[in-house]
């Protein structure tokens, strides 16, 4: 076994000295997103290319030092922070930023793990196409993360989540060796999709450090309108018919209650919240969005027609469509800004559920009963991408109380009643944040002992020392 001093001077000369940091403040690497953990690293390792991934890999798999790989640092699972021991090595990929390859004939392109997310966006809207994964950290959140996570966001609905989006991965082994699979094929039979192993598994298998990634033709028109519903019910229905009358010009569907809208009304008066005062009226609000391939005529013609079926079947009581990009960007921006406002509110208990679209409304109506019963004063802000069956369900402290007591009281009770009400409606506790560090308790209780079994021996299989990122997805062993 390599001592310390020794490992960190052969990681000097792999990345050069000034890209490994082992002194000073590192909390902007030892401390996840939200500041629920903080750790001690050995050091934060900034390698600039994947050779020089594989050389730090090797160096630690031979010093039996356990690797923690971090993009953005934007999780909210606690996926990519080190443990306290300070014997763990941070590989911070943001280094890694370089777009390889465009190629507009296969409609692909090949990214560095590092990339940010919005940067990739901007590369693909100068060419002229679309690259459509957006969630709210696509400032500073990177596809290395986005894909080791399996992020989703708001067009999922249309697109698909990162998995959907990539057609090949380069990856670094626990061994330091490099697996090159970047060939972006859409048709591609040859033995085990090893790139759908490594997408979602949070590092835990190896390090991906490139991605050949789908691009898109850029819609003619997009077009977003504000709905009021008089149930979660009616916002099931509206789905249905927006598949049926937009097809695949569907790309966003999103729903919110109006305790959620409330908070962003209270602590963001200057934007302007449609159907604010509408009451039990209507309890949710849903955001669609059209992407229509012909001209913005025919995508406004479309999206009033679907409204005026809405009407009639009852499923919206009140809407407007944005008559301009930037009504259309004020509309998100409520959207977008519901977190904040929760923030703003106070302390709160986050959810990031699954169920399938047809059994939200039930399970809604049970969760919201079961809570408000062993609760009382408890307050749900409810919202997320109704499109493909994604909720933050997430739970605000009761008015006037002390939010740190109320978590040190009640959030283990609140996440049992919550994944206990999506067990039942067969859903799953995590959709689009991963299980990181901070739900594997909660894998271990609701996936099946098969496909526990089968998951730890494709962990042991490819990471046998265990150095790859230990503690997320899976419980040490």
């Amino acid at each position: 076994m390599t001592s310390t001093p020794a490992l960190l001077d052969s990681l000097r000369q792999i990345v050069g000295a000034t890209h490994v940091l082992a002194d000073g403040d590192l909390t902007a690497y030892e401390q996840d997103w939200r500041k629920r953990v903080h750790g001690k690293a050995l050091a934060v390792v900034r390698p600039g290319n994947t050779a020089e991934v594989a050389a730090v890999v090797k160096a630690c798999a031979a010093a039996h030092v356990q690797i923690v790989p971090q993009g953005g640092n934007t999780g909210l699972s606690v996926g990519s922070t080190p443990d306290n021991s300070g014997q763990q090595i941070v590989l911070n990929l943001t280094r890694l930023n370089a777009v390889r390859h465009i190629d507009k004939d296969n409609l692909t392109f090949t990214v560095e793990a590092g990339c940010i997310l919005q940067n990739l966006q901007d590369v693909a809207e100068k060419e002229g196409l679309l690259f459509p994964l957006s969630l709210a950290a696509e400032g500073s959140c990177t596809i290395g993360g986005n894909l080791g996570t399996n992020a989703g966001g708001t067009q999922v609905v249309r697109y698909g989540n990162t998995r959907e989006l990539c057609l090949g991965l380069e990856v670094v082994t626990p061994q330091g060796e490099i697996w090159d699979g970047l060939k972006g094929l859409r048709k591609d039979n040859t033995g085990y999709d090893l790139r759908d192993l490594f997408i979602g598994s949070e590092g835990t298998l190896g390090i991906i450090t490139a991605a050949t990634m789908k691009l898109f033709p850029q819609p003619a028109a997009q077009l977003t309108a504000f709905a009021a519903v008089p149930s979660m019910e009616a916002a099931v229905r509206l789905l249905g018919l927006a598949h049926q009358h937009l097809g695949a010009g569907l790309t966003g569907f999103e729903v919110m209650g109006q305790f959620a809208l409330s908070l962003v009304v209270k602590h963001m008066p200057q934007l302007r919240v449609p159907f604010a005062d509408m009451g039990d009226e209507a309890p949710y609000c849903v955001l669609l969005e059209n992407s229509d391939s012909e001209s913005e005529q025919h995508a406004r013609l479309r999206f009033e027609h679907l409204l005026e079926l809405a009407f009639e079947d009852g499923c919206v009581v009140n809407a407007v469509v944005a008559e301009s990009l930037t009504q259309a960007h004020e509309l998100w921006h409520i959207r977008e800004s519901i977190p904040l406002a929760q923030a703003e509110e106070g302390l709160n208990i986050k959810h990031d559920i699954s169920v399938a679209a047809s059994r939200i409304p039930a399970f809604v109506e049970h969760a919201d009963a079961v809570l408000k019963r062993e609760i009382p004063g408890v307050r749900l802000v409810n919202f997320g991408h109704l499109g493909d069956g994604n909720l933050h369900y997430n739970v605000q402290v009761p008015e006037g109380e002390d939010g740190k007591q109320f978590l040190r009281e009640k959030e283990a009770l609140v996440n049992h009643l919550v994944y206990e009400a999506v067990d039942q409606f067969g859903g799953s506790f995590s959709a689009e944040h991963g299980v990181g560090a901070l739900k594997v308790d909660k894998l271990e209780k609701y996936q099946s002992p098969v496909a526990m079994h089968m998951m730890r021996a494709i962990k042991n299989a490819l990471d046998p020392q265990g150095i790859m990122n230990p503690g997320v997805v899976l419980a040490r062993s």
